[in-house]
């Protein structure tokens, strides 16, 4: 119940599918896992968690990565997320004649890890849209060596994924109205695309994670400042919105009268939060304000 409420109070849809992965494996004592997200019709590999290979220090407990699988049923994930039905492998590498999918070694060949037990849910939101897949490894017994999944390990998995769908249906929503809000700018502003909100978010919620490590911050507040950090760092240009397209989409330098104008979508940004109704508003006003000071 405790880990339900805690999942439901994160917005960010990256942070809440980490820390859906994190959970899921303590339930089920798992090495590894890994999260995949549909998106453009194919499997984006967005988060790992490998102890075996990063450790549990926290510093690389999941990767951005562009690997991408099919849906199709050439990989176990890919299965899941065609089929909507999960699976429960006991030795990837020894599978059943007969069996409508193949495993996918591509990642143990590139990591030198050894996958050996799998246990893979689709992650559906509450009108059965899948959004992604939820894959967790190797369960680890008493002696840390890894072992096959009890089948009850099914069960409690698929109930774990089932109950999240509300979070994740809110955070999808949540990164919809922002990614939204972001292709607004980038029809006023060409430079202004998703790609680049998306890499100013995950830069600042990293550099934070970093910088919160060595202050000791307690993990739940890292946690939940990363959340909020990474959606209110890419809405930082949303005030471009009230600049001119003679100055935004001007191909020379901008004389000095217009390179004021510009100076001032951060007040024009921080001004859309003034209503500030959550700490989100808060964080993305003061961002929105101040993005472009050179503090040191």
């Amino acid at each position: 119940m405790q880990v339900m409420e805690k999942l439901s109070q994160i917005k960010d849809v990256h942070a809440l599918l980490a820390e859906v992965l994190l959970q899921a494996r303590r339930l089920t004592r798992a090495d590894a896992g890994s999260i995949y997200l549909i998106e453009n019709n194919v499997l984006n590999f967005s988060y790992i968690h490998n102890d075996t290979l990063f450790g549990a220090s926290g510093v690389n407990r999941y990767l951005y990565a562009s690997h991408t699988l099919p849906i199709d049923n050439h990989s176990l994930a890919g299965y899941v997320a065609l089929t909507g039905k999960p699976l429960l492998i006991d030795d990837a590498y020894h599978l059943p004649s007969g069996m409508p999918f193949t495993f996918n070694d591509s990642f143990d060949r590139q990591s030198g890890y050894r996958t050996q037990s799998i246990l893979a849910v689709p992650l559906a939101t509450s009108n059965n849209k899948t959004v992604g897949v939820l894959q967790i490894i190797n369960p680890l017994n008493d002696d840390r060596q890894p072992a096959a999944f009890p089948s009850g390990d099914l069960l409690l998995l698929k109930h774990f994924a089932d109950n999240t769908a509300a979070a994740i249906e809110r955070a999808v929503m949540t990164r919809e109205i922002i990614m939204r809000m972001i292709k607004m700018c980038e029809l006023r502003d060409p430079k202004e695309t998703g790609v680049h909100a998306n890499r100013v978010g995950a830069y600042a919620a990293e550099v934070y994670h970093q910088w919160s490590l060595k202050q000791g911050i307690a993990d739940d507040e890292v946690k939940r400042n990363k959340d909020l950090l990474r959606i209110a760092a890419m809405l930082h240009d949303l005030g471009k919105v009230a600049i001119s397209d003679l100055i935004l989409k001007k191909p020379g330098k901008l004389n000095s009268e217009e390179f004021r104008t510009i100076q001032y979508h951060t007040i024009h940004g921080a001004r859309l939060f003034r209503n500030q109704a959550s700490d989100l508003d808060a964080l993305s006003a003061e961002i929105a304000l101040n993005h472009h000071e050179k503090w040191d």
